[in-house]
């Protein structure tokens, strides 16, 4: 019996030290000063208009840039919403090193088109349908040029984006798009001597479906640069404008 007790008292001993050990070493060392930050862009793509210049002065503007101060003073999730807030970054995730720095993770927002409207506008619609402002080098997108307004860019203009973003053919074939002042969508491809005429912003899907038929059929026999016009504006039927001689 004494020996069971013995064996008891030793055991809870030992759970004891290791909970006390384990909760020491985990501890955060609150009175260590934070060593600076460290910057990683999580998506394929680094646009450069993410910096960890920017991220610095972004911190610092919201007096939250944490280099020099104490890690127990530190909250991480103020850091993560005043990035947030910035037009170029998605979503943003920190914490802090066993080196004592503060590593910032962020996803950016894409831009899907660049908008250059006739009343002066000059912006970039991103994936999620938000204004992105012209900053830095400019991003190889789509360019939208016309009669285009802050409402249509959002709508129309954001639906086709997203199709030909998820089309490789066509996200790689159309390099402008003008809008008429009817609210009509006029598309300048990188291959052909031809404009596209779409009509009215809607059913992206199959009207694009028509014109990459007559594309292979058509188009690949008598030639890119024989028509000055296409319109696929009209169901079930392809309008074709030949060159003048």
């Amino acid at each position: 019996m004494i020996k069971r007790i013995f064996i008891l008292c030793l055991s809870i001993l030992v759970i004891g030290y290791l909970v006390v050990a384990i909760t020491t070493m985990n501890r955060k060392p609150d009175n260590e000063v934070c060593k600076g930050m460290e910057l990683t862009v999580k998506d394929s793509v680094d646009y450069g208009y993410i910096t960890p210049n920017g991220i610095k002065n972004i911190l610092k503007n919201s007096k939250l840039y944490p280099e020099g101060k104490r890690l127990g003073d530190i909250n991480v999730r103020a850091l993560e919403k005043a990035l947030d807030n910035h037009p170029f970054i998605s979503e943003a995730e920190c914490y802090l090193t066993s080196g004592g720095k503060v590593h910032v993770e962020v996803y950016q927002r894409i831009p899907l088109l660049r908008i250059m409207s006739s009343n002066g506008d000059d912006y970039y619609i991103n994936h999620k349908g938000k204004i992105m402002p012209v900053q830095g080098t400019s991003v190889h997108v789509a360019v939208a040029t016309g009669f285009i307004d802050r409402k249509f860019a959002r709508k129309e203009l954001y639906e086709l984006a997203l199709y030909l973003q998820t089309d490789p053919f066509w996200k790689s074939q159309i390099e402008q798009i003008n809008v008429t002042s009817k609210k009509e969508l006029e598309l300048v491809p990188r291959v052909g001597d031809h404009l596209i005429f779409l009509g009215k912003g809607e059913n992206y899907q199959e009207k694009f479906r028509r014109l990459k038929i007559f594309y292979n059929e058509a188009l690949n026999r008598v030639g890119w640069n024989k028509y000055e016009r296409i319109s696929i504006e009209f169901n079930n039927q392809i309008i074709c404008t030949k060159k003048e001689k």
